[in-house]
């Protein structure tokens, strides 16, 4: 009983992320935190939202965005002005505008690119001539037999 108590708490870890202590006592705007902060990277944990990480910045950006929300700011004001201070790497899903055409475009481009070279190869390949397969000299054949003979 105590293991699987324990492995619940292991498998529920990143839901207590969020501190007491940061919960909103308004229920609309912590959803509406909660929604926002999902949305946001962490800057230390890279692929993780400040929503499930407990690292000390991803604390500090969820209270900075619950302060923006009960300040008055709209769900996209909040979301710019934390934008506006640590950059667009702060969006998990970033919008495909300015400097992000490379990233959003390097995946395709590089599968078109790879899938280009793989076709020239193979139709190099089968183009190829084949190796010469005239037959042995019989003087060639000779020292052939010879060799094996040994």
């Amino acid at each position: 009983m105590r293991a699987l108590l324990i492995a619940l708490m292991l498998l529920v870890t990143p839901a207590w992320a969020v501190q007491p202590d940061e919960i909103l006592s308004d229920p609309v705007l912590e959803e509406r935190a909660r929604d926002l902060s999902k949305g946001l990277r962490c800057l230390v944990c890279r692929n993780e939202s400040i929503d499930e990480s407990n690292a000390s910045l991803a604390r500090d950006l969820r209270i900075l965005l619950r302060e923006r929300l009960v300040a008055g700011d709209s769900d996209q004001e909040a979301v710019d002005f934390i934008v506006e201070r640590y950059g667009e790497y702060v969006l998990l899903n970033p919008p495909a505008s300015g400097s992000t055409w490379l990233l959003w475009g390097a995946g395709p481009l590089m599968l078109l690119l790879a899938a280009g070279l793989g076709y020239g190869y193979l139709r190099g390949r089968s183009v190829a001539a084949a190796p010469d397969q005239t037959p042995l000299s019989p003087e060639e054949q000779a020292r052939l037999d010879e060799i094996l003979k040994r």
